[in-house]
């Protein structure tokens, strides 16, 4: 195995999945290879070193993977946002729009106390949908959002000026053209 493989080397590509002309950006392949896996934590934690973190957030699915190692590395708590109706106790909500439709994200409605600092991530980022509603959702609580980290970026579709148009600091450790 080269040393010089970078995480993007780690990501396959699945074309036409789940629909036709989508190419699926599936980073389990990633989360499978050990060295992988460890070079995306450190990589997306660097940025953030010596920055006082009070809570990691994920995403759901991928992002709990991500979050749950990110959270564990920094020595702070995790705070998962779940897809509506997976969270038992009490939510806030925050519905997005999909390409076809709504989806609606929840969060315990203790997770995050007002001026935590909170880093969120996910694996990918496309529109922004979901991730804008995990910053709602946050920022509802009070929690003040230092940074959304992703492995991967699909500039073409506009989430990273969305999210930064929103006043958000984005990172992503690579990029794929297209949908």
């Amino acid at each position: 195995m080269p040393r010089n493989k970078t995480v993007k080397d780690y990501i396959r590509t699945i074309p036409d999945f789940p629909h036709e002309g989508i190419m699926f950006r599936d980073v389990t392949t990633l989360f499978g290879d050990a060295r992988g896996f460890r070079s995306a934590i450190d990589q997306l934690l660097h940025p953030y070193a010596g920055e006082r973190i009070d809570k990691v957030v994920g995403l759901e699915a991928r992002g709990f993977i991500l979050g749950g190692a990110i959270a564990h590395q920094l020595s702070v708590g995790f705070v998962p946002i779940r897809k509506k109706g997976k969270l038992p106790g009490k939510t806030i909500e925050q519905a997005y729009q999909l390409e076809y439709g709504e989806a609606v994200m929840e969060v315990h409605d203790d997770a995050i106390q007002a001026g935590e600092r909170i880093l969120m991530v996910d694996d990918l980022l496309a529109t922004g949908g979901t991730a804008e509603a995990g910053i709602r959702l946050i920022e509802r609580m009070g929690g003040e959002i230092v940074s959304c980290a992703f492995v991967i970026d699909l500039p073409e579709l506009g989430g990273r000026k969305k999210l930064e148009a929103l006043g958000m600091d984005v990172h992503s450790l690579c990029e794929f053209e297209g949908a």
